[in-house]
């Protein structure tokens, strides 16, 4: 069912933003346009354009109208959709309102909202292949005609999306960047040296760069936007300079290309919910294993389940860095890992062993993130390698494990399950020896109590005394004392908590208590 906030969501906040939404969800049905002098006359469950509304009275009467007649919400662009007595009027008819950005366009919009209608009440359109990448094809051909030259479409992390069928004017970057699906790293370097991408994100219409040294033939370059937010860019392979009607026409395609993105993103939107839902239903052990080999592509074999945490935990902006990781990792590793988020956390699945795909690759993409400037305290565990239909013990693993590395028991960014069984049994010991309040008894609470009284540090000392048997110079380096101050606080410390050491069971005893003090 297609809801106000479904459609907001797949639409993007690049161009709608939800103000008011109704307790009781309301199913969208279609998209009315209410026009200047025209009555709206919107049916139960639309989505009414306020294309005709100039002032605040005249919302308001559209927000009665349509609330009147069941409409699903209303949609009114900045800055008059969150005037303060309009959010009064929806929340008083208790219907939907919905901020549309000011620069967007009446029209685009519509195709838009009908796009993702048609792709929420068709499953299989929502599910299996982008319906929009043949459009999208067919309209780099059509750019190419406009501008005379070969043309690609790609993303904002230079991938191509598309690329016309010309091939008369090219070089070694167009063939790489056509066959690897990405402007290569050290061409990627020399359009980035010379400011393209700067000037790109700056707004400018279009970017002519001459020819270089090395073969490489002059660009003409479009941004692609929409509502303020740079969508990606149009890329054509020129034999020179552009005139400026040739460049103008160029650039006058791009807002066609924005929509096309625009749509192939709602679809895309739709596939990786449905996709994160049934991961999730897998990770929680409520789906089997026929389901995850034929809706997600896992291959039937063990998987390991991976945590990571980004820096903004259950947040947007930590909701917006775990998509950007997500795309940034499945650009570092052979095959895409299916992944999700949950409570703050994405939660990818990697097959065993070492091919494409793997833990061990993902892990290599990991610490190349984790290596840049704004990787932030961004750890990552994975759990066992379990077959398909137990994932949720690798889930639970992987979370167990990045427990320990966000609270700092465990050093490193990155580990796995398996590395760190010593200190997850002393954390699993500790924490149910706490519960039983272990560390309550015999004589160390009396050194506890001692060191609180008189600012000693007789319990830090057993612990790494007891730690290193016969090996006082190591405890003392632990400790970062002088072994004889060692050897000072040891005696002390026996005749305050009158304890024999000499017992093999009372040193066992006590560094079960030391331990649950430690780590619980």
């Amino acid at each position: 069912m297609s809801t106000v906030r479904s459609v907001v969501d797949r639409v993007g906040p690049t161009l709608l933003h939800a103000l008011h939404l109704p307790d009781e969800a309301v199913a969208v049905t279609d998209v009315v346009i209410a026009e200047p002098d025209v009555a709206a006359n919107p049916g139960a469950g639309d989505l009414v354009l306020a294309v005709a509304a100039r002032d605040t009275a005249a919302v308001t009467a559209l927000l009665e109208d349509a609330a009147a007649a069941e409409a699903a919400g209303v949609l009114v662009k900045a800055p008059l959709a969150a005037q303060a007595a309009v959010r009064k009027a929806a929340r008083r008819a208790g219907i939907g309102l919905v901020e549309v950005h000011r620069a967007t366009a009446w029209a685009q919009l519509v195709w838009l909202l009908r796009t993702v209608l048609d792709a929420e009440g068709d499953d299989s359109d929502a599910v299996d292949a982008d319906p929009a990448a043949g459009d999208l094809f067919r309209l780099a051909d059509a750019v190419a005609s406009v501008v005379d030259a070969p043309v690609t479409i790609e993303d904002t992390n230079s991938r191509v999306l598309a690329y016309s069928a010309r091939q008369d004017l090219t070089d070694p970057a167009r063939v790489a960047t056509i066959v690897g699906r990405r402007i290569p790293d050290d061409v990627l370097a020399r359009f980035r040296s010379r400011g393209v991408f700067r000037d790109l994100s700056r707004g400018r219409q279009t970017i002519f760069v001459p020819g270089q040294k090395d073969g490489t033939l002059p660009r003409l370059i479009a941004p692609v936007r929409m509502g303020g937010e740079l969508l990606g860019s149009i890329w054509a392979v020129v034999d020179g300079p552009v005139s400026d009607e040739r460049a103008a026409a160029f650039a006058d395609t791009a807002p066609v290309v924005a929509l096309h993105l625009l749509r192939r993103r709602a679809h895309a939107d739709v596939r990786r919910r449905a996709s994160a839902e049934l991961l999730r239903a897998l990770l929680h052990g409520e789906v089997g294993p026929r389901k995850a080999v034929a809706e997600l592509g896992l291959p039937d074999e063990p998987h390991r389940v991976v945590a990571v945490d980004t820096p903004g935990g259950d947040t947007l902006d930590g909701e917006g860095m775990r998509l950007a990781l997500s795309e940034r990792l499945s650009q570092g590793i052979g095959r895409r890992p299916v992944a999700a988020e949950h409570a703050g956390l994405l939660y990818a699945v990697v097959p065993e062993g070492d091919g494409p795909g793997s833990w061990p690759e993902l892990r290599c993409a990991l610490d190349d993130v984790q290596a840049g400037p704004k990787a932030g305290e961004l750890h990552a565990a994975a759990g066992g390698a379990y077959p398909l239909g137990a994932l949720a013990q690798s889930r639970a693993e992987a979370d167990e494990a990045l427990g320990l590395l966000r609270s700092g028991v465990v050093p490193g960014r990155t580990v796995t399950f398996d590395e760190v069984w010593t200190p997850l049994t002393l954390h699993r010991t500790a924490t149910v020896a706490r519960t039983a309040d272990v560390p309550g008894l015999g004589p160390l609470r009396v050194l506890v109590e001692h060191d609180h009284a008189h600012g000693t540090e007789y319990v830090d000392t057993l612990y790494h005394w007891l730690r290193r048997p016969g090996d006082p110079r190591g405890a003392a380096a632990d400790l970062r004392v002088h072994p004889n101050t060692l050897r000072y606080r040891m005696r002390k410390l026996l005749e305050v908590a009158g304890v024999d050491l000499d017992d093999p069971d009372v040193r066992l005893a006590l560094t079960a208590q030391l331990i649950t003090l430690r780590w619980s």
